[in-house]
Order: C-alpha cells, then sequence, then structure tokens
C-alpha cells in the first residue's frame, strides 16, 4: 500500500485563459478501486495525461507506482495480441496472460489472431489482460465500457472487482457501483474523493446540493432582513439630526442618533458576513437551468411501427430469427441484444436505409424519424454550418448544448477538434432540435458524462416522446424504457 499525493497542482492549455486545475490537493490510496467521474470537458482525461508526464504543470503529484494507460495505441494491428504483450513487456508468462484472459471469458485463441480481426469487447479484454499482467503497475482505465453490450459489461465488472489498484473512468453508474470503492470526482469548484461507490457518492452529493440550497434560502432572507433593518436605522438617524434644536437636542438627540448610526453599521457589517457565507455556497451545484427541451411532433396514428418476421440477412444467413414486435405512440422502446446481433440493423431499417431482409417492417404514412447514428464520423466544420446544413434553429441548438454543460469558447472550433463526448452532444442537441414522430437513437451514451445522461432520463420520462434505442446503459434502461425487445 502507498499514497499518490497530488499537492498544489496547477495546469491550463497553452493559449487558455482559465486553468483546468487551480492548486488542487488529494490524495489516493494505490490498492483503492477508485471511480472517477465529472462532466464532459471538465479535465478527467487531462488528470491521466498528468499522471503520465504528458504535460508539463505546477505543483507535484508523488507516486511509487508506474501508470499504465487504458486503451494504449496498438501501432500495427495486424500484430496477435500474443506480440503486442512481447513487445510492452518481453519477459512477460503466457500462463498468466492465459489466466487473465480466462477470467475475463475470452477464448485463448484470440491471443493468435490479429488485433484487427476481433470484437470490440475482445479487443478490450485482452488489452486490460495485458495490462494487468504487469508488475508494480497502477491502472488509468478511461472508459473501458464504450461499444460494449450489456453481458461483456457484466464481465469486465466481475473480474475489475477482483483487481486493486486502478482508477476508473467511466459514466455508467451500474458498472461503477459494481466495481469501485471509491470515488473521485471533478466537481464544478473543486475535487472531491469519497469512500464508496457511485450511489454513495450521489446520496452525499444530494444531501449537500439539499443543505446548501437550504442555506442559501435562509441567508438570502437574513440579507433582505438586515437591509431592511438598516434602511430604517439610516432613516431614523437622518431625521433627528436634521430636527435637532437648543442645546438639549444637541444633547439628547444627538446621542441618540449616534447610538443608531453605530447599529446600523453593526448591522452592515453582519450583512457583509452573510454575504459572504452565501458566496461560498452553491459553487458545486450543477446550473439551475439544465432542463432540456425536445421538438416533438404526435402522429394521428397510434401505432407507428409493426415488424412482422423480420430477419436482417447479409447474404451468410439470418443475423437474427423471425422478429415480431410493435412500436406504439409514446412508447420509449430499448432494443437489447449482444454485440453483433442485428439492433443497429434495425435502427436503420426504420431510418429507411436499403438493409438486405426477410419479413417486413412497416412504418405509418407520414412518419418523420430523427436518427442518432452511433459513430460520430464525419462531423467537421463551424457549428453554425453544422445548423444550416439540418435546418436547426441555432440558438435553440447551442441553448441544448448549454445546458449539457457545452463551454461557450467551444462554439467557436471546428466539429474535427471536439472530443468524442463533444461530438456526441452535438448529436444529441440536433435530435432534439428536431421536429420528430419517433426518435431512433444508436447507443446514443458513449462518451456522454453521467450528469448529461440524468438529463436526459428526466428528458425522456418527463417529455414522454416515442423512441427507440440502443443502449447497453442498464441504469439508463431501467429508467426511461417502457418496452424491451430482446433480440
Amino acid at each position: 500500500m502507498s499514497l499518490i499525493q497530488v499537492s498544489n497542482l496547477t495546469f491550463g492549455y497553452e493559449g487558455s485563459f482559465d486553468n483546468v486545475f487551480e492548486n488542487v490537493s488529494f490524495a489516493l490510496d494505490t490498492d483503492w478501486r477508485c471511480g472517477f467521474i465529472g462532466r464532459n470537458g471538465r479535465g478527467k482525461t487531462t488528470f491521466l495525461n498528468l499522471l503520465r508526464g504528458k504535460y508539463d504543470y505546477s505543483g507535484s503529484i508523488s507516486a511509487s507506482v508506474q501508470f499504465e494507460y487504458f486503451p494504449f495505441e496498438v501501432k500495427n494491428p495486424d500484430d496477435t495480441p500474443l506480440e503486442i504483450a512481447e513487445a510492452i513487456d518481453p519477459d512477460f508468462e503466457l500462463w498468466r496472460l492465459s489466466r487473465e484472459l480466462n477470467l475475463l471469458e475470452v477464448d485463448e485463441g484470440a491471443l493468435y489472431r490479429p488485433y484487427s480481426t476481433l470484437s470490440w469487447g475482445e479487443r478490450t479484454k485482452v488489452l486490460l489482460a495485458i495490462l494487468f499482467i504487469r508488475e508494480n503497475s497502477f491502472l488509468l482505465i478511461d472508459e473501458p465500457t464504450n461499444h460494449l453490450d450489456t453481458a461483456a459489461r457484466d464481465t469486465l465488472a466481475r473480474y475489475l472487482k477482483t483487481k486493486r489498484g486502478f482508477i476508473l473512468v467511466s459514466h455508467d453508474r451500474a458498472f461503477l457501483d459494481a466495481v469501485v470503492d471509491h470515488v473521485l470526482s471533478i466537481n464544478r469548484a473543486d475535487i472531491t474523493v469519497m469512500r464508496g461507490n457511485f450511489t454513495t457518492w450521489q446520496h452525499e452529493k444530494d444531501l449537500e446540493d439539499q443543505f446548501e440550497l437550504q442555506q442559501n434560502e435562509k441567508l438570502k432572507k437574513d440579507v433582505k432582513r438586515l437591509e431592511a433593518a438598516a434602511r430604517r436605522t439610516e432613516s431614523w438617524s437622518d431625521r433627528k439630526e436634521q430636527s435637532k434644536k437648543g442645546a438639549y437636542d444637541c444633547g439628547f438627540v444627538g446621542h441618540k442618533a449616534a447610538k443608531m448610526m453605530k447599529r446600523a453599521k453593526s448591522i452592515e457589517s453582519r450583512r457583509s458576513d452573510a454575504l459572504e457565507e452565501k458566496s461560498a455556497l452553491l459553487k458545486n451545484i450543477e446550473a439551475a437551468d439544465t432542463k432540456l427541451t425536445i421538438a416533438t411532433l404526435r402522429h394521428p396514428k397510434d401505432l407507428l411501427v409493426e415488424a412482422r418476421d423480420l430477419c436482417v440477412d447479409y447474404g451468410g444467413g439470418p443475423v437474427f430469427g423471425p422478429l415480431r414486435f410493435e412500436i406504439r405512440r409514446g412508447e420509449r422502446v430499448a432494443l437489447q441484444g449482444r454485440n453483433g446481433c442485428g439492433k443497429s440493423s434495425i435502427l436503420k431499417l426504420l431510418c429507411g436505409e436499403d438493409i438486405p431482409h426477410t419479413g417486413t417492417l412497416e412504418t405509418a404514412s407520414g412518419l418523420i424519424v430523427s436518427y442518432i447514428p452511433q459513430s460520430t464520423e464525419g462531423l467537421c466544420g463551424s457549428l453554425r454550418d453544422f445548423c444550416t446544413a439540418n435546418g436547426l434553429d441555432e440558438s435553440l441548438f447551442k441553448a441544448i448544448l448549454r445546458k449539457l454543460e457545452f463551454q461557450r469558447a467551444q462554439f467557436e472550433k471546428r466539429m474535427e477538434d471536439f472530443s468524442e463526448g463533444q461530438k456526441k452532444k452535438v448529436l444529441i442537441a440536433k435530435s432534439l432540435c428536431e421536429k420528430a414522430h419517433l426518435l431512433v437513437w444508436d447507443e446514443p451514451l458513449n462518451f456522454i458524462d453521467v450528469i448529461s445522461r440524468m438529463q436526459l432520463e428526466e428528458l425522456l420520462c418527463s417529455a414522454a416522446p416515442t423512441i427507440v434505442f440502443v443502449e447497453h446503459d442498464r441504469r439508463f434502461v431501467e429508467n426511461t424504457a417502457t418496452k424491451i425487445i430482446t433480440i
């Protein structure tokens, strides 16, 4: 057991007006399974890069372990996992790597196949297995659940639960709850470390926010009361000073006025203290105006989609068996199944793409669909040009991005320079702006921070649009779906 000690850490990117971190100090135990959470753009990946020594900074970071980053770059995708492991550690023991793969439920034959031929789940598991066989390493695991189905996430969670010594960046609440024993959180105003899982952190955060909001309301009332008292006292003193006549008045009334002025100064001092105390509150509460809106259309028909004996077939036989389902107005339908079972193909069929299939998939006449694809590939240019090309209300579009904690400074950047999380938020904001009868979302939450996920949950549950979606975030599905179709 040892500590990773961060002391007075300050860092900002060249050309940026604000620092990402300002005089930050905290400590982490190297035996912890530490979840790392925070809004997109608050510096999670930056901090991992600072631990790896990739940037210059002021302050100090001390540790007695070697930091290893996941996912690391595979320079030659045609190499086998065995060759990748040998390049990283020529002295590694094959039996140890085989053991890790067995724990991750990966067939040992994957060691001898080109990395490029492996599925997303196999790639994730192979890279983690390679890193975990290294001695004296502390893993920095950056969003390992992206592109993994629910079953693969469960396997990965069970595996990580048996390990110690890592920081896990994830936005999947169920996954975090199953794995971590501490939470490192980048908040609006500071960084905190808390013992427990995500649910523990959320509970404590809610209690803290509630307390601060109550204190803020109390102090607001105190300030108003003190301001009114100060005005009354000052007014009385001024009137008495103006009405002084004769020696008696100068003695008695003047003395009384002086006492009242002294009281007024005391009231003003208390008011200043209350204002100072009030200013220390609410710094870590997420912006109040974060309620999302959506531009939905109501279709006159109740039955919007009907599938009968549907099979997708790309020439090698049916991807899945004959499927029957209906989507009715107001339903929130989750498509579930393992990676590669055809979920995305069904969504593309709903959007009118020419996907080889048998059976029928009928949609209501005049049905307007808003689609979020799984990939962000192709997003480039300015946000203004993007709005023009897609017929979006630019003001509404940017307002939604701001509610998703999209910084105004990002509005001037080109989309190809955005992070994956920012690109996903662009696609989400576009869909929320489009007037549609049916939302079709394919893994919309990849790279999206946990707070934004909860915002989207609240929107879908309150606005109740008709939506069919593929998502492997178990908590999101549980909280939003009114119907689940398993493929």
